[in-house]
């Protein structure tokens, strides 16, 4: 189960690199926009992240959940897909601040799972 836990750890990296990647991309432009890989990287995120708590806690592989770090990732990852949802909806009509703001809260993201 090892591999199979570091295979969805490499897809949740790849969902962080679409909402920082997308934004850093967007950051310069005079109207940043939310893009559909923005949206679909906070989906693989937590989709991949419920799959990583669920190996953990259930043995499958030897690691310790904090369900307190957990629980506040979930929370600034649900912000971050419902922001993408949004402002993809919404595409160029979207205020500027929803880019800024997912972005930014994905940013936030991988703060607490570094630094907590």
């Amino acid at each position: 189960m090892g591999v199979v836990y570091d295979i969805v750890v490499v897809f949740h990296l790849v969902g962080m690199a679409m909402i920082v990647g997308g934004w850093l991309a967007q950051i310069r432009s005079p109207h940043p926009v939310i893009t559909p890989g923005i949206l679909h990287g906070a989906l693989v995120q937590i989709v991949t992240g419920m799959i990583l708590v669920g190996l953990a806690s259930s043995g499958a592989v030897d690691r310790d959940v904090d369900n307190a770090k957990i629980a506040v990732k979930l929370v600034v990852a649900a912000a971050v897909a419902g922001i993408a949802v949004v402002g993809n909806a919404r595409g160029r009509e979207a205020p500027a601040a929803l880019a800024h703001a997912a972005g930014g809260l994905g940013v936030a993201n991988v703060a607490i799972a570094v630094l907590w």
